[in-house]
């Protein structure tokens, strides 16, 4: 028999403000099963966890209902607090009379109050129905996959590492580093960037528990948390790395230049290169696209000058798959193609409209103007300099609609460089807002803008177009009223970041879900910033959305602590609330398979007696370590096979007819 203990939360005011709580709890009483309620401030604290268990062996309840907030904040604490009492924890059910009620009937107290009631109700029918669930075990593999090779993924390797583990870094690119090795100087300290970055490149690549595989792709994510198959594309690079000795003589002779990615079209590369000087591994490529002996069967110089032939050119992609027992997503961002929205700003046509990262190379040392200012039309020293902020974010028309957080600290590091080196320059920033929340953030901009003299001018520009050699930027001065005409010798954008072009096939992939900018999407934002809702699956840096530096590194290193405690134990108990198959209903039609987002569920052959013979036939078999419990299968099964543990249709049944009272 079924003795059901309620537990009415006020949540502070958050409930209580609008939902009668104690007359919840009274009409509780008369429910079906229900022989104890009761209510309490804060049922999620310890003494309010405390009546939880006092009430279960004082009033020996056998199930529990607590209406308070959302399960998905909540639950893991509940489940605990009824395993403390001698109860199997899945024998709870909770009514979310927070987001569901009070929060959406704030000015309706009566009715807020007897739609709690049915809340209530409709919880204790479910539990009614409720069986006691058990989680299973499953081995851990401890070898860690961490997709991206910037700073946020060299981070979470090294600490990984650190900890005794082995990992690998899946890098697109030639070299690990990221954006990061891209930069000049980093706010608000105005340190190089490559002295950070460059000694972390190296710790990664000379550590003995990381492997890199740079120029390599994801090809497909299979298994589950604890043993994800992950099938990789390691490119070919045409330069056999155990025979080169990175000497350099294959670049200076490779007679054909084309635009550099790596200093975003500001300079020039050979067709056999390294992305810039201090690249990990510190070794060429040839780019297949551009290299004649590839694309006409001519040339061939690198060959014929390498000392220890070294150049392969019949070189193929190659196919590796591994086992891993936790990935970490760290695949970046990318600047938004202001191009194609923003025609006010001449749609690219005008060479010295420039965003911020080509200037980065400009005023690098090691860019291709060896850190001095030039104009990319004609290599003259700008003396006229404006920026624009919030070009593409912000924007409900064209762009993004969010912030990109980073655009107003590297706008005033951009000016404090070019006064730095030109104090004559004048510097004009049009603005919307200035957003400086951080540790010296404020202090840097307000020293960007009285200490070294930058124009902050509050207005949108409306257009830019060229009259001889200067740009003429048109925009308004709202803070007096009237139109500002400035004649500048090159303009910088500040653009929005913005989520790398393929990050939803990336997810697909890998199995998880994505916001509509394409940032990968974390479980909870508070509470599992860290982890996505598919197990053993972790987010670091701005992949998951714009952030600055130490915010990355801050989320790298929780990342990487999130992978020990997965790889601190050789099993794990995986999540008994998952789809389960009766095999005797199962049609075999496979349905169920391509409605699964995790892929967790596939047809086996299975043989049975029948009539005193033996017959073969298809049914559907869910992975227990792939399941996340979502349910989307249990709709599509016509034959009613699949039911979903912790949510049967017994139990929602149970729930419509309680409603419906």
């Amino acid at each position: 028999m079924k003795r059901i203990g309620v537990f009415v939360c006020h949540c502070g005011s958050n409930i209580a403000a609008v939902v009668d709580v104690k007359k919840v709890a009274e009409e509780a009483k008369n429910m079906p099963g229900v022989v104890y309620s009761t209510d309490y401030q804060y049922m999620c604290s310890e003494p309010g966890q405390d009546v939880i268990i006092k009430a279960v062996k004082e009033h020996n309840l056998n199930r529990v209902v607590v209406a308070a907030c959302s399960p998905r904040l909540h639950e893991p604490t509940f489940r605990k607090t009824l395993e403390n009492a001698g109860l199997n924890p899945y024998y709870v059910e909770m009514a979310n009379l927070r987001e569901h009620c009070s929060w959406v009937h704030p000015n309706d107290k009566e009715g807020a109050t007897l739609k709690s009631i049915d809340l209530v109700r409709k919880a204790v029918a479910k539990v009614n129905k409720t069986v006691a669930l058990f989680p299973g075990e499953i081995p851990v593999e401890k070898r860690c996959l961490v997709i991206g090779g910037g700073i946020a993924g060299m981070q979470t390797a090294i600490d990984v590492a650190d900890m005794g583990y082995e990992v690998i870094i899946l890098e697109r690119e030639a070299t690990i580093g990221g954006k990061m090795a891209i930069l000049d100087k980093t706010f608000p300290t105005m340190d190089c960037s490559a002295c950070i970055c460059t000694p972390k490149m190296v710790d990664a690549a000379q550590h003995p528990n990381i492997k890199l595989y740079t120029l390599s792709e994801l090809e497909s994510v299979g298994g589950y948390v604890g043993n994800f198959e992950v099938t990789i594309r390691k490119k070919a690079r045409y330069v056999d790395m155990l025979k080169c000795t990175g000497c350099g003589i294959c670049e200076a002779k490779c007679p054909k230049k084309v635009v550099s990615e790596f200093d975003y079209g500001m300079g020039k590369r050979p067709c056999i290169y390294k992305p810039f000087p201090q690249a990990v591994p510190n070794k060429p490529m040839i780019d297949p696209e551009n290299c004649r002996k590839l694309k006409e069967n001519k040339c061939g110089v690198c060959a014929k000058v390498c000392p220890t032939d070294a150049v392969n050119f019949e070189d193929k992609d190659e196919l590796v798959t591994e086992r891993f027992g936790a990935i970490v997503m760290a695949t970046g961002y990318e600047l938004y193609d202001w191009k194609k929205d923003f025609g006010e700003y001449g749609y690219g046509k005008y060479p010295d409209v420039i965003d911020g990262l080509q200037f980065e190379r400009l005023v690098n040392a090691s860019g291709p103007t060896l850190g001095k200012i030039k104009r990319p039309s004609d290599g003259e020293i700008p003396q006229d300099i404006v920026i624009i902020k919030c070009v593409g974010s912000r924007s409900t028309e064209k762009g993004k609609t969010y912030c990109s957080k980073i655009c107003c600290m590297y706008t005033a590091k951009h000016a404090t460089q070019i006064l730095e080196k030109n104090p004559n320059a004048n510097v004009y920033i049009f603005y919307m807002d200035v957003r400086t929340p951080g540790k010296m953030y404020d202090e840097f901009y307000m020293r960007a803008k009285e200490g070294y003299g930058a124009t902050y001018l509050r207005g949108q520009v409306s257009k830019i177009y060229q009259e001889g050699k200067k740009l003429i930027v048109k925009a308004e001065d709202t803070l007096v009223g009237k139109p500002v005409e400035v004649k500048a010798d090159m303009v910088i954008l500040a653009t929005a970041a913005a989520a790398v072009k393929d990050s939803s096939e990336i997810a697909q992939k890998v199995g998880f879900s994505y916001d509509k900018d394409g940032f990968f999407t974390e479980a909870h934002p508070k509470l599992r910033p860290i982890e996505t809702n598919t197990a053993g699956v972790f987010l670091a840096g701005t992949c998951q959305g714009p952030k600055d530096i130490p915010e990355t590194v801050s989320q790298a290193t929780a990342a990487a602590a999130k992978v020990g405690a997965l790889f601190s134990k050789d099993k794990m108990a995986t999540n008994p609330m998952i789809s389960s198959v009766d095999q005797g209903l199962c049609s075999g039609c496979g349905m169920c398979i391509p409605v699964c987002p995790y892929k967790a569920i596939e047809l086996i052959t299975i043989k049975e007696r029948v009539h005193g013979g033996e017959i073969e036939r298809q049914v559907a078999n869910v992975n227990a370590g792939l399941c996340q419990g979502c349910g989307p299968c249990t709709v599509a099964c016509r034959s009613g096979a699949i039911n979903l543990r912790g949510f049967t249709n017994q139990q929602i049944l149970a729930e419509v007819d309680a409603a419906c009272q």
